[in-house]
């Protein structure tokens, strides 16, 4: 089945290496410009979002109207929810390169954050187009063999459950 996952655009804790979860940040002006560079590259599919703004603006811009489901929220990161990247301790760090047990404080666990995302993929009877976050795509990659966070206003095509087919990079 043919799935597009788009990562929504740029948002100012992105710009500071900070960790996004829940947090219901707006795009930047530079986010916009990465969506709508993605308008007319993208298929007539159905649409789904996570019901966060950054992603349902994401898809608005980028011509694409789409269901708002919070199965595909990124993590929840609990206490450590805009912490910068450089400042976290360690073994959080860790957990998250190696993506494997990670559980922040107040926050979700990634086996509980996996468990959601896996449920509403396979609950999906046909082709679509998913506008998310870097972990939901990062962690249906890694199903398919690859580990990468795909840029910001970009988007992955799978024949999933199977491959990777294709990267759609934004040009902001």
């Amino acid at each position: 089945m043919e799935l597009w996952l788009v990562r929504h655009g740029e948002t100012l804790w992105n710009r500071e290496h900070r960790l996004l979860g829940w947090t219901d940040l707006p795009l930047t002006p530079t986010g916009e410009a990465q969506a709508l560079s993605l308008r007319g590259r993208l298929p007539s599919l159905p649409g789904y979002s996570s019901d966060l703004q950054r992603a349902l603006k994401t898809a608005s811009l980028a011509g694409i109207p789409s269901f708002p489901t919070p199965a595909l929220r990124e993590i929840h990161f609990g206490s450590l929810e805009g912490a910068r990247w450089e400042e976290l301790e360690p073994r959080y760090k860790e957990a998250l390169l190696r993506f494997q047990g990670f559980h922040p404080p107040g926050g979700e666990s990634l086996e509980a954050f996996l468990e959601r995302v896996f449920r509403f993929l396979e609950g999906l009877t046909g082709p679509a187009l998913l506008f998310t976050h870097g972990g939901v795509i990062r962690a249906v990659l890694r199903t398919l063999g690859e580990d990468a966070l795909l840029p910001l206003g970009s988007a992955v095509v799978l024949d999933w459950p199977r491959r990777v087919v294709d990267r759609v990079e934004a040009n902001p």
